[in-house]
């Protein structure tokens, strides 16, 4: 049986946590590995905050396991050691699912590497079941590569994603673009799903829609926006932003949509770093926001503006974005929600 026979739905990522779950980085599998000593100091200051408004698991390798407990002195803040060979759980992690009554359960996806771009990846194929079994939690193995941050839902039925990451054929060749909704509708028990053609210019994950687009509540979408004609970013958001102001979400709704500028272009070594306002992360009561600083602090004052306003009652915390995004990612990327059990489910918008 699929989690929707059995009633299960995957919540929006706003509504209640029991914790967040976050891999530490493996410095043999970094981009840019002289740069392990920052990017830890980064992660450390992503849980930290995170740690203010819920309890946190850090996925670590055995051998790295004192060391990075080392960082931390919170009771919130626990290492669990399960060998992975890379940092990003979003994308390699459990989807946790919840019945009407609460009860979770997690998806595990199949995982490639971003359609092979960084080997190997055997470890962290099998990291989300590791997890799902330390914490006695029911599995549905999808039979299918996805990543978590390829996709965010409504919790209301409606799934937004990209055609350039799902359809790529360095996933799931053998599916076509039907086979993929009527998984996801089956997995995530959803009942819409609005296509994006891309994602942000540069994004090696082919796209992904968690730094282009996200919801901020049923029936309404934050795109981050870009207003230079010279930047590739200005035609793929313009081209969406006509797209979303014709959409509708699975209960008919027409879409609100709330823009958000783009940071200035920035690149390292020759290669456009992706900064993604929209990698943020909800947690309970608050946002743990990624801003860049320098030609950055006007769009990072606004960015924090903006989401004070759209989220009135959430205290937005924010962190350096630069710290990790040399790696490829940012505070969502790092992150995967374990949405709360039974009865302590509820959404707190």
């Amino acid at each position: 049986m699929y989690p929707m026979d059995l009633n299960y739905t995957m919540p929006a990522e706003w509504a209640k946590h029991a914790r967040t779950l976050i891999s530490w980085p493996v410095q043999e599998s970094m981009v840019y590995p002289d740069d392990y000593e920052a990017v830890s100091q980064g992660y450390a200051e992503i849980i930290k905050a995170i740690a203010e408004f819920e309890p946190v698991t850090i996925i670590v390798n055995a051998g790295d396991k004192t060391q990075v407990e080392s960082f931390f002195d919170d009771s919130k803040i626990e290492c669990l050691a399960i060998e992975h060979n890379d940092a990003w759980l979003r994308d390699n992690g459990p989807t946790f699912i919840v019945k009407d009554d609460g009860e979770i359960a997690g998806v595990n996806w199949g995982f490639n590497a971003w359609g092979g771009k960084y080997s190997p990846w055997d470890l962290d194929d099998q990291v989300a079941p590791q997890i799902l079994e330390q914490f006695g939690i029911k599995r549905f193995d999808a039979p299918f590569v996805m990543e978590g941050g390829s996709i965010h839902v409504d919790g209301e039925g409606t799934l937004i994603t990209t055609e350039e990451c799902l359809l790529n054929t360095n996933r799931n060749p053998h599916l076509n673009k039907a086979q993929i909704e009527d998984y996801l509708h089956k997995f995530l028990n959803i009942n819409k799903v609005i296509w994006l053609k891309h994602g942000l210019s540069g994004d090696e994950t082919d796209g992904h829609v968690d730094n282009i687009a996200c919801f901020a509540a049923p029936g309404k979408i934050i795109l981050q926006v870009c207003d230079d004609p010279e930047d590739e970013n200005y035609a793929i958001t313009r081209e969406i932003l006509q797209y979303l102001s014709d959409e509708t979400d699975a209960k008919g709704r027409k879409l609100e949509i709330i823009p958000i500028q783009q940071a200035p272009k920035a690149s390292y070594m020759g290669k456009r770093l992706t900064l993604s306002y929209l990698n943020f992360y909800f947690v309970n009561e608050g946002i743990v926001l990624p801003i860049f600083g320098g030609a950055a602090e006007e769009t990072d004052r606004m960015a924090e503006k903006l989401l004070t306003e759209t989220f009135p009652n959430r205290k937005i915390r924010t962190v350096n974005g630069m710290a990790i995004i040399r790696e490829g990612g940012n505070v969502h990327c790092t992150t995967q929600q374990m949405a709360a059990e039974r009865g302590e489910h509820r959404e707190n918008r």
